[in-house]
């Protein structure tokens, strides 16, 4: 298998992914409670940012530095995200919830609003995105809230390049926060890492060996243009095929015969199975058709999709008086509204203004 590093403009036609074509401009919408689109798709899973701050400075995420955090008023409170919560599963049909950042063990009070969700009926799957760093002290408490499964993000098992990609010498913390999730039942322990080419390329077989020898389920992500520095090159991404070409010097892969349904990973069966490895390839093999996700900043904004360049403030409606069907409404409209895709590939292609610490992964 080979590949090319040159720098070129790539349509869907090219990936061969079929176009969906727009839908009619003011199309009606249904009289539908679900979180329903113009392309038939519709969101049940619910990505919550509990916060935008993170306490690692990772270099394709923003600089080293750090941001202007959200001041603390502008951000829901529990009560107020509880509220959009309930909203979402009892009127839209949420039934999957998982909470992001920034870094969600920052939220003050985590483990009391994880037992508030979970109360929630009909009870919503509920899963969390961390970078693991302090997990090693709350994963059993999390668990005893109600917390179903989670994710960490490892993009390096080596210290001197975890260092170098998050500027941060916290790796064992890492590392002893998946460990502490596994061992507090949180299966299946998922472990999410990107690729970045010339920083931790080298790193793809080292980190699926370790996510098989200790039971984790490893997924790579290609590097998306969701950076604040808005810096993001093609050319230092690491696509899905060379994922499969790094991991094939050490590692016999075959297709999963599981069905994939929404799920943004493909799937791969390692050295025969039963162990699996995962690649999102949300930019050379944009899953779109099949997105059944939405979006809840930390803030209190709702998005149709990662990329959304608008969002539907519901924090304003909330501390303004609206009635939950109100909101509700306001929520099935911005879903109603939702592009067939994200057109990364496409000329004219536009980076959200939001980064992905403060959007939620």
């Amino acid at each position: 298998m080979t590949y090319r590093t040159t720098l070129v403009k790539v349509t869907s036609v090219d990936l061969g992914i079929p176009r969906i074509p727009r839908a009619p401009h003011r199309v009606p919408r249904p009289d539908d409670p679900a979180l329903i689109d113009t392309y038939g798709r519709v969101a049940t899973d619910l990505r919550v940012s509990l916060t935008d701050r993170c306490n690692l400075r990772c270099t394709y995420c923003m600089p080293a530095e750090g941001l202007e955090w959200t001041p603390g008023e502008q951000l829901l409170s529990d009560a107020e995200l509880l509220r959009l919560l309930r909203v979402a599963v009892q009127r839209l049909g949420v039934t999957d919830i998982r909470l992001t950042g920034g870094e969600p063990l920052l939220r003050p009070g985590l483990e009391r609003l994880v037992a508030d969700v979970a109360a929630l009926r009909p009870r919503p799957r509920l899963s969390m995105t961390t970078n693991g760093i302090g997990l090693a002290k709350r994963a059993r408490a999390l668990a005893g809230a109600g917390l179903d499964r989670i994710n960490v993000s490892l993009d390096a098992v080596d210290e001197e390049t975890f260092v170098r990609i998050t500027r941060r010498e916290r790796l064992d913390h890492v590392l002893a926060g998946l460990a502490a999730a596994r061992a507090a039942g949180l299966d299946p322990v998922k472990v999410n890492a990107v690729l970045i080419r010339g920083l931790n390329e080298d790193q793809a077989v080292p980190l699926l060996r370790f996510c098989l020898e200790h039971g984790y389920h490893l997924r790579f992500i290609e590097q998306m243009p969701l950076d604040a520095q808005h810096g993001w090159n093609r050319a230092e991404m690491i696509t899905a095929a060379e994922i499969l070409e790094l991991l094939g010097t050490e590692f016999t892969l075959t297709p999963s015969p599981a069905e994939r349904g929404g799920a943004p990973a493909e799937r791969w069966l390692v050295d025969g199975g039963p162990h699996e490895v995962g690649v999102i390839a949300s930019v050379t093999r944009p899953f779109c058709a099949a997105c059944e996700r939405t979006r809840l900043t930390a803030d209190g904004a709702v998005r149709s999709c990662l990329f959304s360049t608008d969002e539907t403030d519901l924090r304003s409606l909330l501390r303004s008086g609206a009635e939950d069907e109100e909101i509700a409404d306001a929520w099935r409209a911005t879903m109603w509204a939702k592009l067939p895709g994200h057109e990364i590939n496409e000329a004219g292609f536009a980076q959200p203004i939001r980064p992905m610490s403060a959007i939620g992964g």
